[in-house]
């Protein structure tokens, strides 16, 4: 069986919006740097994909002294006309639900059939 990235390129499932609103929902005091570190973009990418987030009201962001806490809005349907019946949280819930459940109980009665 082929890598996936020998037999399609380079492309992946989540955006990089995604990504980053996923570390923020993981840590709300996470610095923007050790987003882009984590995700492999640039920090001034990352701060344009939160000023995007921001505007389209899937986030908010406070400031705390010198750091901002971020608080994500999951009630936002996502933006693509085929996904906008599902609320952000459905996308922030499948992923970091995963994270939360240890291996043996997250691969599901289809792991043991792979």
């Amino acid at each position: 069986m082929s890598s996936p990235q020998s037999s399609g390129g380079q492309w992946t499932f989540l955006t990089n919006h995604a990504r980053v609103l996923l570390s923020i929902a993981r840590d709300p005091e996470v610095r923007l740097r050790d987003v882009a570190t984590g995700i492999g973009i640039t920090e001034r990418a990352v701060q344009i994909i939160v000023a995007d987030l921001e505007a389209s009201g899937y986030l908010t962001r406070i400031r705390v002294g010198r750091r901002n806490r971020y608080t994500i809005d999951p009630t936002v349907a996502l933006r693509h006309p085929s996904e906008s019946g599902h609320p952000v949280g459905d996308l922030l819930g499948a992923f970091l639900h995963r994270e939360d459940t240890p291996a043996s109980e997250s691969a599901g009665p289809s792991a043991a059939h792979a």
